[in-house]
């Protein structure tokens, strides 16, 4: 089977630009599941039902998230009804939502999606490797294909974590830098990974945002109001082929299209 993952959409030209792509891709290659990462996709801040409903009408169906999942007050209300969407699993208990599901993709076949936040740079966590063991274990009473979304800054936590679930994943996937990186494998155990898939959202512009904004504050240091770029959008994901009995990852195919 084939699942596409998406990377982090960003505002209206993330959502323009999987509204472009999406059908057709989802002809082209096959794809019996597509997953995207949404905590950017509302103004570039979060996320609102309005704006998942979009995302959902165009093909996708599961979005993760990461720290910007909180930055619409909606989303406090609309996780917990929607499972669809997920926030890091590794929040402390109580917060609203779920981290994890277990999706049966177009094919009929169930898919186990993990979304984890790591902790170098980010926000306070609870460990992001101990509890996804737990987790793995009870998903795979259910199915061995496990897609996992890990939202982090530092490239070395990432890859610390690929090996750490090489093999009993099938891929572990980087979000959150939106700056696609070009080291898609697959790993001894043959789970696939790539540091970061990158953005989907405003080609021209500093990680989705205006450039001119993130130049002064670079320059001056004084904090600055951040605001979504426009123009023409950039679309990054990656195409996993799965082999549907074992879960283990056939091949990753990293996808950079610009309108």
């Amino acid at each position: 089977m084939n699942i596409l993952f998406i990377g982090d959409i960003v505002g209206k030209p993330g959502r323009r630009a999987v509204k472009a792509i999406l059908p057709d891709l989802i002809k082209k290659l096959k794809l019996d599941l597509v997953i995207a990462n949404c905590e950017n996709a509302a103004g570039g801040f979060g996320i609102t039902e309005k704006t998942a409903s979009e995302l959902f009408s165009a093909g996708i169906h599961i979005m993760t998230s990461g720290n910007h999942i909180w930055d619409k007050k909606e989303a406090l209300s609309l996780l917990p009804k929607e499972d669809r969407i997920l926030r890091p699993l590794n929040y402390p208990p109580g917060v609203p939502g779920r981290g994890s599901i277990v999706y049966r993709a177009s094919n009929s076949v169930k898919v186990g999606i993990i979304n984890l936040s790591g902790r170098v740079f980010m926000g306070l966590m609870d460990c992001p490797f101990r509890t996804v063991e737990k987790e793995i274990e009870a998903i795979k009473k259910e199915t061995n294909i496990i897609i996992v979304d890990l939202h982090a800054e530092a490239t070395s936590e990432k890859l610390a974590m690929a090996y750490f679930l090489d093999g009993r994943v099938t891929a572990l996937l980087g979000t959150h830098t939106h700056v696609q990186t070009a080291d898609e494998q697959i790993l001894p155990g043959e789970t696939a990974y790539i540091t970061d898939v990158g953005m989907t959202g405003p080609k021209n512009s500093v990680i989705g945002v205006k450039s001119d904004i993130i130049v002064k504050k670079f320059i001056t240091q004084l904090p600055k109001k951040f605001e979504t770029a426009k123009g023409g959008w950039m679309f990054s994901a990656v195409c996993i082929e799965v082999d549907e009995k074992t879960g283990k990852a056939l091949g990753i195919k990293r996808l950079c299209i610009k309108e």
